[in-house]
């Protein structure tokens, strides 16, 4: 098969043909239908600090139809279509067993979807309902990753909410935190590009970039945000959501930032502010996920913004190390 393949920082990915995948135990084989481009992937492939092994296939938000299986898979069945936990775990651990494979000890991330086939455990696949396309099943990923988020806020109904970025992240997170009970959702970002998808998916307002200070946050919200998400992933967005949460408000950090920060951490203590990291989701994010584009969330799907065949992907993945006009890009292997 034909896959995209990592060899070492600072090179760009590379297409070329690797040994097509083989089921054992519980894995199942499978084609993939569509695969997100993520931002984490760029991160990984470009400092070093993530000790990521040359030979490496990428790519985590993936989806696709199961065409073999191994000889203990239970459940799964050859023409199932399945959006991709990227986690393979134990299976039998609490954490396995209560749908928290993110917690297990003997976890470890798997992408694969950068690839024609990739190999899953059984345990990893979330069925598919056939109302949704494969592009539908390759944002399930980040639509769970910003409801995890949003439910470790602790939203209550007509909350204030500030959210830091209008990536496929922040957008998603816009889209939960009014679905969840926020009564204003106000987003800012670097730019103006993607202020009619945050307003289509739920937000109330979308701040200037310009003018994006405390003063600004506050006319928009009516009053200070009880919860800020952070969801960019640089230096310095920490502080900016220490100083526009209000007192004994809760700021969720969902940005990948690998590089050193700095804030005053007396600013958040004269203010009581409570910051939560927020990483992985849960399998019952990605069902609650499904079903909300399988009732009709139909807006969420407007995040995508291109799709390219895998001839063109590294050169995609490139691009996209700058800034662009891109939301987020699916891979058609």
């Amino acid at each position: 098969m034909q896959a995209a393949v990592f060899h070492a920082i600072g090179k760009p990915l590379q297409l070329e043909r690797v040994a097509d995948p083989t089921p054992a135990g519980r894995d199942v084989v499978i084609n993939v239908g569509r695969c997100g481009i993520c931002g984490s992937d760029l991160h990984v492939t470009e400092d070093a600090a993530f000790h990521l092994p040359a030979g490496t296939v990428l790519g985590h938000e993936y989806a696709g139809e199961i065409v073999a299986i191994g000889p203990a898979v239970e459940r799964a069945r050859v023409g199932d279509r399945v959006a991709v936990v990227p986690i393979r775990s134990c299976g039998e651990c609490a954490e396995c067993l209560v749908g928290q494979p993110a917690w297990c000890t003997t976890k470890r991330l798997e992408g694969g979807g950068y690839g024609e086939y990739s190999l899953a455990d059984e345990r990893q696949c979330v069925p598919l309902p056939r109302g949704l396309s494969m592009a539908d099943g390759a944002i399930i990923e980040p639509l769970a990753v910003a409801l995890h988020g949003v439910k470790l806020a602790g939203i209550v109904p007509g909350a204030k909410v500030l959210v830091i970025g209008a990536g496929p992240i922040g957008i998603a997170t816009a889209f939960w935190a009014r679905r969840l009970g926020a009564g204003r959702v106000a987003v800012t970002a670097a730019s103006r590009r993607r202020e009619a998808l945050a307003m289509e998916v739920g937000a109330t307002a979308f701040i200037d970039p310009a003018d994006n200070g405390p003063e600004a946050v506050n006319k928009a919200l009516g009053g200070q945000p009880e919860i800020v998400f952070e969801a960019v992933g640089k230096p310095g967005l920490i502080a900016q959501s220490i100083a526009q949460v209000r007192p004994r408000g809760t700021i969720v950090v969902l940005g990948l930032c690998a590089a050193e920060d700095h804030f005053v951490p007396f600013a958040a203590v004269a203010k009581e502010a409570r910051i939560q990291a927020s990483a992985f989701w849960d399998v019952r994010d990605f069902e609650i996920a499904i079903d909300a584009l399988d009732a009709g969330a139909v807006a969420l799907r407007h995040m995508v913004t291109d799709t390219v065949p895998l001839a063109e992907m590294p050169d995609m993945f490139e691009a996209l190390r700058s800034r662009t006009t891109q939301c987020k890009v699916l891979v058609q292997p």
